[in-house]
């Protein structure tokens, strides 16, 4: 591409790049594309985006394609990769001057500069540091903002490279300069502090951001460009100096208004001294030690005394009790329990975190935390009265302890006391001994304090499991606040339904239950939203929890689950926000697969509703989530009843729509739960509706997805084929096997399995018409088989499949076998004999006692034979029948004689224990389909004696005596054993 002639041709199509009408934008960006791989399009748009006289926008989108660019086309291996003299062009055209005057545009810029340094820097780009290091020396402003920015963004992309070579290459380059970016650190801090002393807000502003990016270069430099950089006296220097310029920071915050141009700056650069200290103690633990004890003193300074007051801001405490949390939680500050194993460095550490964490100082933190930092606001008092939903979700809000100041608050409560329970123990108890009885409600100080308090029991219930009575403390006390109606009492009531589902499973007895229950449903009744919320965590508890681990009893719950229900139903019929509609449904469906069949009664109105809410919730894919969970254990629970919601739920929840939209990503997050929504619908249905059948037109979708949903649909496979196979394969058999034999050509061994096992059921539950289904991949089978393929569970189910075949399917097998000796190019007998003994060697990977049999019975029907092949392994059909036998025969200690102890011969109703789920329908006709499988109709121990038998009679008493002569003479004594009485 000629850049004189190219130039103005490429201008004028960017220029319609930015166009708003489609009809223009739509050209210019093909056209655009087609530019992407000539040689010296880049060139051209280095000159435009360089080129500050043109339109801001047109530069904009110059410097992104540039930017696209060198991700596609830059590495030398790259598909239509820039020549290396473009490039050599390209990297001195960016760094000729930095005096680019629009912000956006500078920044993209600096980051395409830092890509290429990414690949070429310092190999092929040298001069790349060398010239930023000049650059910021200069004293134009712009030119020294700008190059100063570069030098950022280029230290943190080399920075992030891992491979051993590209980490030594940042060693020296970080040796290189690490003197020169502290003082020019120090020079643009000391810059500001003198030009905020003096009042000139403006100008500290531009010299505060020069400190803000260089800081952030030496951040950079200080985390990732030394090996042990405890050794390096600057490095060292510069650490213990961030505490002191940390504390000039806060100072100047006094004194800076809030709506000064440099507040939010100023703030920024106190937290990026906070993540300098953090990001150096996650990445040099050792290194650290020598700044535990001033790291410690500072943080807790700051936060937990009155040196904090009025210069300290929320996200700066988070920040600081963050550092003193890794401090505390750290591994390489622990000591092994054998001390003598722990290193120098460890018993230092530990050594200096003990002198610290006195008793007086432990006490003072936890007594702060409680008393000061877990206290409810009056914004969150006010917002409770105003908006008790938004209270509530934000409260409960997910992974924000890192940013917000509460759960920060909290998680550094847990992990002090864990760490130093014994000490805490006697503190937090004093605290919880002073608040005995009712708190006047009055005094919303004292119900304050109160609230904080027993938040703090509540999150250190583990830690103080020995040291409180939950139960007596229950009855005699929180029961009865329970019961204050107050509406200044709420605060406490709240508190105590949240500390009772904190306890509830460390420390409760199963017999207190029901008083609880009871409790529950007069703060349902209350309708005050905020205490329903918090509900969800006790009854989820309550009615969910694993029985041995939390004694839940179905009958102690029962009484209430007609009232709890339907409470809960309108509270969910009440609120707005997707949050708190998912938690009540999540509560609702573990009510409904606690109790399962005794929620019909009562789930009418929620079936009504359900419909309605997923058609409100079109644009909330994560409540459509737990609308879908909901209808799962909703379907569990109805068992085969549920064929009723079909022509309801089916056409609302358009569950075709869904599967063919799965692959988009804002749908892509309700897969998992679709999935299993139809598997347990075809499981729990009586029989095939045409709505069921109709679904699986679009289970394409799923099958294209992750190896998880594959999973979830090869069982929603199976489940067609046990409710009704020749249904569902009359319509959908050719599709099925073409996707199948796809699969297969590129899947894991775990899928391959999935797919065979899906073949191995439509033959237990229809051989012939399987057989025809899938005999475009029976051949492979076979193959595999002779072949001996390599991993057992995948030759497991290929012997399971041919057996079935074998067994049951004895024509179709002759033409099978027919067919491989034709492709092949062998004899006939040649593959039978290859194949009995390929499968007589492998029988040891197949471990499932019921294939083990299908095996032993399989092979034992080639008998009678007169075939020399079969003949030539008649020895090794008798040592698979004699390993059947072993595996199925269990002897009657009062008879002495043998039963094969996987026959079935009448349907029993599967039962389940209270422990256990009901069986599902699908349960039901696996035992009824068993009652037609050779597997458990036929007594291996008469099949092999009629074989024998009738092969004796085939071939006459010596011919049967020369073949069982083959046969070694302990396995022939433990078979004459098994059939004794014959």
């Amino acid at each position: 591409m000629d850049l004189n002639s190219a130039s103005t041709v490429v201008l004028q199509v960017l220029t319609q790049a930015t166009s708003q009408d489609t009809a223009v934008l739509k050209p210019a960006e093909e056209q655009l594309k087609q530019w992407e791989t000539q040689p010296g399009f880049y060139s051209v748009l280095l000159n435009i985006f360089t080129n500050h006289s043109l339109d801001v926008n047109v530069r904009w989108l110059a410097v992104l394609y540039f930017k696209n660019g060198i991700d596609r086309y830059w590495r030398r291996v790259a598909p239509h990769a820039l020549s290396e003299e473009e490039k050599t062009r390209l990297r001195a055209g960016l760094i000729t001057n930095f005096n680019e005057p629009v912000n956006q545009i500078a920044t993209q810029i600096s980051v395409l500069i830092a890509k290429v340094a990414r690949v070429d820097c310092p190999r092929q780009w040298p001069e790349l540091i060398p010239t930023l290091v000049e650059s910021v020396k200069v004293q134009d402003d712009l030119q020294q903002h700008r190059a100063l920015l570069t030098l950022y963004h280029v230290t943190k992309t080399l920075s992030s490279k891992r491979l051993a070579a590209d980490r030594k290459l940042f060693y020296d380059l970080t040796s290189s300069i690490y003197s020169f970016a502290c003082s020019l650190w120090n020079h643009h801090t000391d810059t500001f502090l003198q030009q905020i002393c003096a009042g000139n807000e403006a100008a500290a502003a531009n010299s505060l951001e020069r400190t803000l990016l260089s800081l952030k270069v030496l951040r950079k430099l200080t985390v990732h460009g030394f090996v042990e950089p405890h050794w390096n006296a600057e490095v060292m220097g510069f650490l213990h100096a961030v505490f002191e310029r940390l504390k000039q920071f806060l100072e100047c915050s006094r004194s800076i208004r809030a709506e000064s141009i440099c507040r939010d700056r100023l703030e920024k650069t106190i937290i990026l001294f906070t993540k300098v200290l953090l990001d150096f103690l996650d990445q040099h633990p050792f290194s650290f030690t020598a700044l535990i004890q001033r790291s410690l003193e500072f943080a807790v300074s700051c936060v937990f005394t009155e040196a904090g007051e009025g210069i300290v801001f929320e996200q700066f405490i988070v920040q600081c009790m963050n550092l003193i949390k890794m401090i505390v939680k750290n591994y390489a500050y622990k000591p092994s329990k054998n001390i003598e194993d722990s290193s120098r460095e460890t018993l230092e550490a530990h050594k200096i975190k003990t002198a610290f964490f006195t008793y007086p100082t432990l006490m003072e933190i936890c007594r702060r935390l409680v008393t000061h930092y877990f206290l409810l606001t009056k914004e969150e008092l006010t917002m409770w009265e105003e908006d008790p939903e938004s209270f509530s979700v934000e409260e409960t809000g997910g992974d924000s302890w890192k940013y917000s100041l509460r759960p920060c608050t909290e998680v550094l409560f847990i992990d002090i006391f864990h760490e130093y329970n014994q000490i805490l123990t006697p503190v937090l108890l004093e605290m919880v001994h002073s608040l005995q009885g009712s708190t006047n409600i009055e005094d919303t100080s004292a119900i304050l304090i109160k609230d904080a308090v027993y938040n703090a029991v509540g999150l250190a219930a583990y830690e103080l499991f020995d040291s409180v009575d939950f139960d007596q403390w229950f009855k005699n006390q929180l029961l009865t606040e329970l019961q204050v109606s107050h509406d200044r009492y709420k605060p406490i009531r709240r508190r105590v339904i949240w500390l009772i589902g904190q306890w509830i499973s460390v420390k409760f007895k199963s017999d207190l239950r029901p008083v609880l229950y009871e409790a529950i449903c007069n703060l349902l009744q209350d309708r005050d939203l905020v205490f329903c919320i918090h509900l969800r965590s006790v009854f989820f508890l309550t009615s969910c929890s694993p029985v041995d681990d939390f004694e839940f009893r179905t009958d102690q719950f029962l009484p209430y689950l007609e009232s709890m229900f339907t409470l809960l139903f309108q509270l969910l019929q009440e609120v707005t926000q997707c949050d708190t509609k998912m938690h009540i449904l999540h509560v609702l469906s573990c009510v409904i697969e606690r109790v399962n069949i005794q929620i019909r009664p009562y789930v009418g109105c929620l079936v009504q509703y359900l419909p309605l809410l997923w058609k409100q919730s079109e644009e909330h894919n994560m409540l459509r989530c737990a609308i879908l969970t909901t209808l799962i254990h909703l379907v569990q629970g109805l068992g085969a009843d549920s064929k009723n919601l079909y022509p309801f739920l089916l056409p609302q929840v358009k569950v075709q729509e869904l599967l063919k939209n799965l692959g988009q990503r804002p749908f892509y997050c309700m897969s998992s739960e679709l999935s299993y929504f139809l598997n347990m619908t075809l499981e729990n249905s009586p029989c095939l509706t045409p709505e069921l059948l109709r679904i699986f037109q679009n289970m394409s979708a799923l099958l294209e997805l992750s190896s998880e949903n594959l999973k979830n649909c090869f069982k929603i496979i199976n489940a067609y084929i046990f409710l009704s196979s020749s249904e569902f394969l009359q319509m959908y058999a050719t599709d099925l096997c073409r996707s199948f034999c796809e699969l297969l050509k590129d899947i894991t061994t775990e899928g391959q399995v999935q797919v065979l096992k899906v073949v191995e059921n439509v033959l237990k539950v229809n051989p012939v018409l399987g057989s025809q289904m899938f005999q475009p991949l029976l051949p492979s089978v076979f193959r595999g088989i002779i072949d001996g393929e390599r991993y057992p569970v995948v030759m497991s189910t290929y012997l399971g499949i041919m057996g079935r075949v074998l067994l049951q399917n004895t024509r179709f097998f002759s033409l099978l076998l027919s067919q491989m000796a034709c492709e092949l190019g062998q004899e006939l007998d040649q593959i039978l004999g290859n194949m009995i003994e390929m499968w007589v060697d492998r029988m040891d990977n197949i471990t499932q006692p019921e294939r083990r049999k299908l095996s032993a019975l399989a092979l034992l029907s080639l008998l009678p034979s007169l075939n020399g092949a079969i003949q030539d392994k008649f020895c090794g059909i008798i040592n698979i029948s004699v390993e059947g036998l072993h595996d199925v025969m269990t002897e009657d200690p009062e008879t002495g004689t043998y039963k094969d102890c996987m026959l079935m011969s009448h349907f029993e109703e599967p039962k389940a224990t209270e422990d256990e789920e009901p069986p599902t329908e699908q349960d039901k006709r696996k035992k009824m389909l068993a009652l037609k499988d050779p597997v458990h109709t036929v007594s291996l121990q008469q099949f092999i004696y009629e074989k024998l038998k009738a092969q004796q009679e085939l071939v006459g008493e010596q011919g049967f005596q020369a073949l069982m002569e083959t046969v070694d003479t302990e396995i022939v004594a433990q078979l004459q054993e098994f059939l004794q009485g014959f």
